[in-house]
């Protein structure tokens, strides 16, 4: 079996070398290939250089290293999907979303393929924890890398909302039941090859952020399930391939975003609450005000 694995580097050399070690490490079953795919998102560090370092020194049995080079910063939709297209070349039977700054427990695949082989989930999650010190708040030392990130997704129809489920609570096995989401998140999901061949790649409308919650929500349309795995754990190093909670580029692109996605998925009362919505936003100013400007104005993809 080949996996197929992408990986998004922007400027984050670094996180990325550390989350492929993580992943050099991993259990696997013998006839497994991994073909690691690297999607250098024309960054303006070294990285190139380091990440080529990496892609030429690594020697690992059934492991492949390949990076790939943008000229410039095609956001999470359209570096994920140079990477996916790539590999699907490859024949790769499931393909692995996973952010750079993540870290994965030696245990994390073999969790999700096997869950994927024994039921019809057709995209899958694990467990997201905050990497140690990267938490949103204080917490106590102990309880550093128990401190969850994502325990499965919930959609608020009503006012055009997504959350993750467990966010911020200490992990006490209130979610070890293997159970059906939402929507899973795009910092780790594994997706049979099979789900793209029918339901396309990521809408490059978003570039950044609900890109992960659109390609969720046409897979349940067509019928397809999504499974959240707790026994597979990561941790992520919250918000360091983006701009942090908060920032203008986050506002920006959720706003935008939000209105694109609820526009074209969200019950008639809803699309009407988010219209009126808006209107406040482009008197109010600001980064909100532009990304509902964008968005009547159809400007989609990198902001301008």
């Amino acid at each position: 079996m080949t996996i197929g694995i992408v990986i998004l580097n922007w400027n984050g050399w670094k996180d990325t070398v550390d989350c492929v070690h993580s992943l050099l490490s991993i259990s696997r079953l013998n006839d497994w290939v991994l073909e690691i795919c690297i999607v250098d998102n024309g960054s303006s560090d070294t990285s190139v250089a380091e990440l080529t370092k990496l892609e030429t020194n690594t020697k690992t049995n059934n492991i492949n290293i390949t990076l790939i080079k943008s000229e410039q910063n095609e956001g999470y939709t359209g570096g994920n999907n140079r990477g996916i297209r790539y590999l699907l070349g490859k024949n790769c039977e499931y393909i692995l979303l996973l952010n750079n700054d993540t870290i994965v427990d030696k245990n994390f695949l073999i969790y999700l393929i096997e869950t994927a082989e024994k039921s019809n989930a057709s995209l899958l999650s694990p467990l997201i924890y905050f990497a140690p010190g990267y938490e949103f708040h204080h917490c106590a030392q102990s309880d550093r890398g128990k401190i969850i990130w994502y325990a499965g997704g919930i959609i608020d129809w009503n006012n055009v909302y997504c959350f993750h489920r467990g966010v911020n609570e200490i992990d006490k096995s209130q979610y070890d039941k293997k159970d059906n989401t939402d929507f899973i998140s795009g910092c780790c999901m594994l997706i049979k090859k099979e789900i793209f061949e029918k339901i396309g790649l990521f809408d490059e409308k978003y570039f950044l952020y609900l890109e992960d919650v659109d390609l969720c929500v046409r897979a349940v349309r067509f019928g397809l399930s999504l499974h959240f795995v707790p026994k597979s754990k990561i941790w992520h190093k919250n918000a360091q391939s983006s701009d942090k909670p908060g920032s203008e580029t986050h506002v920006y692109y959720q706003t935008r975003n939000r209105l694109v996605f609820g526009m074209r998925y969200a019950p008639f009362r809803s699309k009407v609450a988010l219209i009126k919505e808006s209107l406040k936003f482009i008197i109010n100013g600001g980064a909100k005000r532009k990304a509902v400007l964008d968005f009547y104005f159809r400007k989609y993809g990198k902001r301008k």
